[in-house]
């Protein structure tokens, strides 16, 4: 049967013995020069994992708040005024600055590996609509949380461990209102999303998945706020998941943002008219 292409071989005698002549002998190895070369492994798995656990720790707000209050406090600058009360301008000090170290490092490690912030952060949703889609789940973690507090009020009242929150008492004028007013915006609702939304992108990638993500950054995000009472930690807990999960779903952090900060407002709100 013809074939549409015809292999030919080299025209040589075979000699006496049969065997190839030693220039034209198969399988002749290449000159070494002319081999490819040997390509880099690839970092394996375990290193991407322990590079993001570190990542993770890093900014998961405890190393950045005591890197911080470590260097107020070399300045002379405390937490505590004569009385024993906080000082209004430690706070917001140590909370703005805190914001831009951690979101400048949010920022670094996603340039490092390669990646655009606005995909892990933003999106590719419209701005607007997430903006407008966010507004209601301003009233959805109110509910939230009053639901949470009252079943912890009836159920477990023990869990009620701090007569009052601290933070109200820093609230004494209106200035004071309008400064934690900024600090919930920039402090809570962007720079507390925009960590949640890269810790749960790292745990996407290489943590276990993003139900893993919600679990700690919640029991996390809720253990932060014990000064505020056990209960008040558990509500913030989950909030802090279904900040996540909204997240997750959405993937942008611009509704977590508007509806985290809506919330944190209306709580400065209350403070203020409850203590005048």
């Amino acid at each position: 049967m013809a074939c549409g292409s015809i292999l030919t071989l080299p025209d040589y005698q075979p000699s006496n013995n049969g065997h190839h002549p030693p220039s034209q002998r198969p399988f002749e190895e290449e000159p070494p020069d002319s081999r490819p070369p040997d390509r880099e492994p690839l970092p394996s798995a375990l290193n991407h994992r322990i590079v993001a656990i570190l990542e993770v720790l890093i900014c998961s707000d405890y190393p950045t708040q005591l890197a911080l209050g470590a260097t107020f406090g070399a300045f002379g600058y405390g937490p505590f005024i004569a009385d024993g009360a906080l000082r209004v301008s430690y706070v917001v000090g140590i909370s703005l600055a805190d914001s831009a170290l951690l979101i400048g490092l949010v920022l670094l490690f996603l340039y490092a590996h390669g990646e655009r912030p606005r995909d892990v952060i933003i999106g590719h949703r419209p701005v607007v609509g997430e903006i407008v889609y966010g507004i209601p789940l301003i009233l959805a973690a109110i509910a939230i949380a009053i639901v949470v507090l009252v079943t912890i009020q009836r159920a477990a009242p023990s869990l009620h461990t701090v007569e009052k929150n601290p933070l109200q008492s820093l609230l004494t004028s209106p200035r004071d209102a309008w400064l934690f007013a900024l600090v919930v915006l920039v402090a809570g609702g962007v720079r507390e999303e925009i960590q949640r939304a890269f810790l749960l992108h790292r745990f996407e990638q290489w943590l276990g998945g993003g139900r893993v993500g919600v679990i700690v950054t919640s029991v996390a995000f809720g253990a932060g706020h014990l000064l505020q009472g056990v209960d008040a930690a558990i509500a913030t807990g989950l909030l802090g998941a279904f900040w996540g999960v909204v997240y997750l779903r959405r993937r942008s952090a611009v509704a977590p943002i508007i509806s985290h900060s809506g919330f944190d407002l209306i709580q400065i709100v209350q403070f203020f008219f409850v203590r005048s």
